[in-house]
Formats: C-alpha cells, structure tokens, sequence
C-alpha cells in the first residue's frame, strides 16, 4: 500500500471512530439546550417579573402614605401610575404559565384603584378619619394580599426551579457518562490507528531526516538504509535523495574550485600588473615620456575598474557558494546615518542635485547589523541614484522604524527604469537601457551583491520605478539581524 493511500485510510478511520462521541455528545446537549431554554424563557423571566412586583406592591404602598398625609394631586398621579405599572407586570404572568396568579393579582390592584380614589377625595376634602377608614379596611389588606401572592408564587417558582435544574443536572451527567465512554473507545481505536500509521512512516522519515542534517551539514557521503528496498513514496525519495546528494556534492566541488581559480589566478596577475604600472610611473625603469605617462595611466585605471570587477565577481560567488557572510554588531544608528550623509553631501553639490535625509522620531539609537556591508548597500544605492539624477533634480534618503524593523528608502527623480526591466535589476550583469545615459557605466554587480548582503541580515529590498520619473529603493533590516552562513562543511545556523 502506497503512502497516500495509508494515510487516506488511517484518517478516514480516525475521523469516523471519533464523529460517533461527537454525535452522542451533540444529542446531549440539544437535550440540555431545550431544558435551559426552558428555566431562561419561563421560571427566571417569571422570578424577574414577580421581584418587579413586589417592588411596584412597596412602592403603592409609599405612595398611598404620601396622598394620605401630604393630600397633593402629585401622590395621587406617581400612586395612580405604580398601581397602573404592577398592571402590566401582573398581566406578563400569563406567559410564564401563572394565569390564577396573574387573575388574583390584578383583580386586586383594580380594588386599590377604586379604594385609592375614594381616600384620595376624602383626603383633599379634609375628611381624614374616612381617609384612614379606607386606607386600614380597604388598600392595606389589598396591598397586603398582593404581597401574600407574590410570596407564594416565589415559593412555587423556586420549587419548579430547582426541579428543572435537578433536571438539568441529570442530563448533564448523563451526556457525561455517554460521552466520556464513548470518548474512551473512540481514543483506544484512533491510538490503534495512529501507531499503525506511525510504524510505517517514523521509521524512513527518521532517516530521511538524518540524511537531510548531513547534507546540510556538507556531509555527502551519508547513505539512506532502505534506498531501493521500498516501493512506496519513499522508495521515490530515496532514489531523489540519492541523485540530489551527488549533484550537490558536484556542484560544491566547483564552486569551491570556481572561488580558488578567481581568488588566485586573477587577483594575483591583477595585483602585478598594478605595482608595475606604479613603478613605471615612479621612474624606477627610466622616464616616461607625456605619451607614455598618459598611456600608464589609462592602463591603470583601467586594471583598477577590473580589480574592482573580480573583488565584485568574488563577493557575489562567496554568497552562492554560502561562504559570503555578514558580521553583525551594535552600530550607533544616528552616527552612521550622520556618516552617510556627510559622504554623498559634497557629491550633491558638486552635480547640483538636492540632497535631502529625512528621519523618522522613532528610530532605534542602535542597531545589530554588519556596519562596512550595510554601508556598500546604501552607498552603492545612493551612487546609482546620484549616477541616473540629472542636475536640479532631487534625491532623498528616508529611514523610519517600528519595534522591530528600520526601514531605509532611497528616492530619486532620474532617468527611472522601464516596467518591463524591474524583474531583472538585482540579476548579475543586468543593466537597464537608460545606463547608456549615465557618465560613468557600471558592471551590473552592485545591486546583486547589495540584494544578497540584505537577505544576509534577514532583510529584504525592493524597487519601485517609474520611466522618466525616478527610482526608489527600499531596505526593510530587522533591528537586531538574523544572519544564516552556509559554507560547503558548515550547516546553517541563525544568529540572533
């Protein structure tokens, strides 16, 4: 049976062993949810409005006081207004299944609404001993009744209260017991399943895993034990394995070869070359002639432009081989920005462009990042974007942070990069068509090497264009950099 096939199966049967407590479960909880509904829709809405009445029953009952002994029209309006209040909660009752009680009750307020008429005339009219005659043999015992029900009908509704929730309780345990046994059989089923799973995956994934350490540790000699023997998907990854750890190997070979060529075998005749024409210009062999002065100079200028090729050619196959390598430490940021900016200040006005640093007030006072190669980024950066400004044009460096990240625009209004180009522009050697325009040309490395000592910190660049326009440039740096060397023997390892 194949890989995917056995997963197929074994999920299918963990999913299907495990939806059956699920269903019991879900059963019981519909149960509970209608028995709740219950207690929430009937017993506490009906508590809630029985506590209302009783509350409404006190307040005729203050109220009666005032028209009794303060006789004004305003006692007789806020007594007329309770008894109208504890109405209507009286008639609510209804709906909780109390209709004797609610009968009982609003039959007695129309009797208070009667007797409270009665003493309020005879109160305004100065017949106080009828007042209180009416007050002792009529509202009082009514007011009275009123509480009595509402007593009762507490009592009652407590009693049905607590035989739901006994209700509740039963089925709560009983969705328990249900569940946790049907739970525990589901468990022991999907353990059976998932140890049956993992005996037929653990064991080449282990080796897999171990092979993939040893790779990238730059050990290719490691071996999968059960290469050829399966024919399964991982039979297929060890074939993969096997031919990915060849080639790998190859190509490290060369590129180990590549770096040793270019390191020895261009450098040193460069270097050569180089001290002879500083010799010759010294005079050590006989003097020059003007010609021949002009001549040595051109030649070294033009051994000096290679030099800086080959240093550029070596930078960026050190990255691709995983020998290239960032060495962050703690820079004073606003130091190094006040450097940065005195450097390219002169150029600005040297070429009359504007030259503007804008800062944002949250920037960190340090940074972890390698000081010299952050420093080629953005210099390199801000030459291209001095390079492709005509005068009278403008070119703006920008840096800005949250808590974790600084991020660095470089902005120009030069010649721009058409659309189609923008894919390409951090390739090796790739110049877009307006460098034709620029004084000096360049070799098609600065960008490439500046995108992979970026992503080196664990950083990232990007570019946005516009033909005509301008060109800007942005470096998003974590504050602290992660940095990852890989070299032919080493594994990658992050840096904090």
């Amino acid at each position: 049976m194949t890989l995917r096939a056995r997963l197929s199966v074994g999920l299918i049967g963990i999913a299907l062993v495990l939806l059956i407590p699920l269903l019991l479960a879900l059963n019981s909880l519909e149960r509970l949810k209608d028995t709740n509904r219950e207690l929430r829709d009937t017993d506490f809405a009906a508590s809630i409005a029985i506590g209302r009445l009783r509350s409404e029953a006190d307040d005729i009952r203050s109220a009666e006081n005032a028209v009794l002994f303060v006789r004004d029209d305003s006692s007789r309006r806020r007594m007329a207004t309770h008894i109208t209040h504890a109405d209507t909660l009286a008639a609510t009752l209804v709906r909780y299944n109390l209709q004797r009680e609610s009968a009982q009750i609003r039959a007695a307020l129309a009797r208070i609404r009667d007797a409270a008429a009665a003493e309020y005339e005879a109160a305004s009219q100065g017949r106080a001993p009828d007042a209180e005659r009416i007050s002792a043999e009529q509202l009082l015992p009514e007011i009275a009744r009123i509480n009595t029900i509402v007593g009762q009908t507490e009592t009652d509704l407590r009693r049905r209260t607590s035989e739901r929730v006994d209700e509740a309780a039963a089925v709560t345990i009983d969705a328990q017991r249900t569940a946790a046994g049907a739970l525990t059989i589901a468990l022991l089923l999907a353990l059976l399943i998932a140890l049956w799973l993992l005996r037929s995956i653990s064991t080449p994934v282990h080796y897999l895993e171990r092979g993939m350490r040893a790779v990238a540790d730059g050990d290719f000699t490691y071996r999968l034990p059960y290469a050829g023997t399966r024919r399964d998907e991982f039979g297929r990854l060890a074939g993969s394995y096997k031919s990915m750890v060849r080639q790998l190997a190859e190509l490290d070979k060369l590129k180990a070869e590549f770096i040793s060529v270019a390191s020895h075998e261009l450098k040193t005749p460069m270097n050569v070359i180089i001290g002879y024409l500083e010799l010759l210009k010294e005079g050590i062999y006989g003097p020059l002639t003007p010609r021949q002065i002009e001549v040595a100079a051109t030649i070294e200028k033009q051994a000096q432009t290679l030099t800086r090729l080959i240093r550029r050619l070596l930078d960026v196959s050190r990255f691709e081989a995983g020998g290239g390598k960032v060495e962050p430490r703690t820079i004073d940021l606003p130091r190094f920005l006040d450097h940065l900016e005195a450097a390219f200040q002169g150029l600005a006005v040297q070429r009359g462009i504007a030259f503007r640093v804008q800062r944002s007030a949250s920037l960190p006072a340090e940074v972890s990042w390698d000081e010299d190669r952050m420093n080629e980024v953005l210099g390199n950066l801000l030459s291209n974007a001095f390079k492709f400004t005509p005068r009278d044009g403008e070119v703006m460096l920008g840096v800005e942070s949250d808590s974790s990240t600084v991020r660095i625009t470089i902005r120009d209004t030069g010649a721009g990069i058409p659309a189609d180009q923008l894919p390409r522009i951090f390739e090796k050697f790739y110049q877009a068509d307006n460098q034709a325009s620029a004084a000096l040309k360049g070799t098609g490395l600065g960008l490439a090497i500046a995108k992979q000592i970026v992503e080196a910190h664990k950083g990232t660049i990007t570019v946005d264009s516009t033909e005509g326009a301008g060109t800007t440039f942005l470096v998003t740096l974590p504050v602290v950099a992660g940095v990852s060397r890989v070299s032919g023997r080493h594994r990658a390892t992050d840096l904090a």
